[in-house]
């Protein structure tokens, strides 16, 4: 009785040690989560801190239409950056992956599963891409991604309940490497005397930072295709 009563302590103990989160259901929750808003309206505040690149504050309005459609009014659109604006979750999933669970982790006092995806496609721009996902919620808090050929950056993201429904960013922290060779000159300030020496300084790769913040949305409108039609046209 005494060994019995141990190999089924021995064995309950193996399999409570091997059952660990799906991190397939993991994904799919978040991505059901999302599938849930139509489209949704919002303004958004965006600071950049690079310290060659000088650039003031931008406002803008994003427009965005399930599955992908996009529109921004912008006095500033080309300094935007159009493909960040839009957080949405079904980016870092939009091909073929395998996923792996890690492990738990706390972001800001919030218990997070960590689930690592890597895309099958050797072709893909993403090389690995590292989520942390409160699975009582279902949303992503933070993201690590190496791409080629921009190297890695993390992705902060605080939330806020629109409607009472729906979870979406009211705030996101971009932080990145960047090549100053990617710029042209008249962006790296000084070209006076110091230049050549500045140009020196900037040779090597350096972080950057951009905050995202988001205000009035408004979500599940009904929002017309003839929105967005500039942005078919323009792909």
């Amino acid at each position: 009785m005494i060994l019995r009563i141990l190999l089924l302590s021995i064995l309950f103990g193996i399999t409570g040690f091997s059952q660990k989160p799906d991190p397939d259901t993991i994904l799919e929750n978040v991505k059901n989560q999302f599938e849930e808003i139509e489209d949704y309206q919002v303004d958004i505040k965006v600071k950049v801190d690079i310290d060659f690149l000088k650039m003031s504050d931008r406002k803008a309005t994003l427009f965005y239409k399930k599955p992908d459609k996009i529109h921004i009014d912008s006095d500033n659109f080309a300094m935007l950056p159009k493909s960040g604006l839009n957080f949405s979750p079904l980016g870092f999933l939009d091909y073929k992956y395998s996923a792996f669970y890690v492990r738990e982790d706390t972001i800001d006092g919030v218990l997070t599963n960590v689930v690592k995806v890597i895309p099958l496609d050797g072709t893909a721009d993403v090389i690995l891409t590292t989520l942390w996902i409160d699975t009582e919620r279902n949303l992503i808090l933070q993201v690590e991604s190496a791409r080629r050929p921009q190297g890695i950056f993390t992705v902060g993201l605080e939330y806020s309940k629109i409607d009472e429904n729906y979870w979406l960013p009211s705030s996101i922290v971009f932080v990145f490497t960047i090549d100053p060779g990617l710029f042209p000159g008249r962006f790296l300030g000084n070209q006076g005397d110091d230049a050549d020496e500045e140009k020196k300084d900037l040779d090597e790769s350096m972080t950057g930072t951009v905050y995202l913040s988001y205000s009035n949305y408004k979500v599940n409108t009904g929002l017309s295709d003839e929105l967005f039609e500039e942005l078919q046209i323009n792909k």
